[in-house]
């Protein structure tokens, strides 16, 4: 017979086989299981927590004070005179006799990672934090836009992808255009409106806008400017040269 998933279902499954009338050791065999997991269902029909190990001390653990004082007296010092990986094992092994207890390696992971815990402790350096994102549905939505390599009729071509990604919900809309004008950038917007049914109410955040904003040529800037869109065309834009006066 195949176990239950979880120790829990284990339990109950002998529990209720027990009141059955069946042995200790028909459960035993029914069960695929020992006379301590048996005895321990049939005591209790929640699992003991297992015992944690002890975590195995480290060879390093008689220098870490030694150590976090050099490093503590780094905060101060000049940049060159700081102590390297290096200096603190070999200082290690000259003054504490941390020949053949210690290695190169232990300490370069040890200093890496307790120097900058140092200075966090210090307030030198600010700590690690994460700011969790919270979004209102239907009110903030992600726009990327961008190449993407498609075969089409056999060869490998580059096309530009348009992803607007809603985000609370995580909906995605995607449109493939042939290249990476305004047009496509325009319409890839109408295209994921019209398939959301919807305009986000917030804000649109843009990763990659090369294709909307003003081109730059040489030392002459362009000054984007609105044109007359054809019927029933997304609204266009194209650049036209600024003039210099004076």
């Amino acid at each position: 017979m195949t176990q239950p998933r979880s120790r829990v279902d284990l339990y109950a499954a002998i529990r209720r086989d027990a009141r059955s009338g069946m042995s200790n050791r028909a459960l035993q065999r029914k069960h695929g299981v020992g006379f301590r997991t048996v005895t321990a269902a049939l005591e209790s029909a929640w699992p003991k927590e297992r015992k944690q190990p002890p975590k195995r001390g480290s060879r390093l653990d008689a220098y870490r004070v030694v150590i976090d004082d050099w490093l503590r007296s780094d905060l101060d010092a000049p940049r060159k005179q700081r102590h390297t990986a290096k200096r603190i094992f070999d200082r290690l092994l000259d003054e504490h006799d941390g020949a053949g207890v210690v290695s190169y390696w232990m300490v370069r992971e040890y200093v890496a990672t307790r120097r900058r815990e140092i200075r966090v402790e210090v307030g030198r350096e600010p700590a690690n934090a994460f700011i969790p994102q919270e979004h209102l549905p239907g009110r903030e939505a992600e726009v990327d836009f961008g190449d993407v390599a498609i075969r089409l009729r056999g060869e490998l071509v580059t096309c530009a992808l348009f992803s607007l990604r809603l985000s609370y919900s995580g909906k995605a809309v995607h449109r493939v255009s042939a290249s990476a004008g305004q047009e496509a950038f325009f319409e890839g917007h109408v295209h994921a409106f019209n398939v959301l049914g919807g305009v986000p109410t917030g804000k649109i955040r843009y990763d990659n806008l090369k294709a909307a904003v003003a081109s730059v040529i040489g030392s002459r800037p362009f000054r984007p400017s609105r044109s007359r869109p054809a019927a029933g065309s997304p609204r266009a834009w194209t650049g036209t040269p600024r003039s210099r006066s004076g």
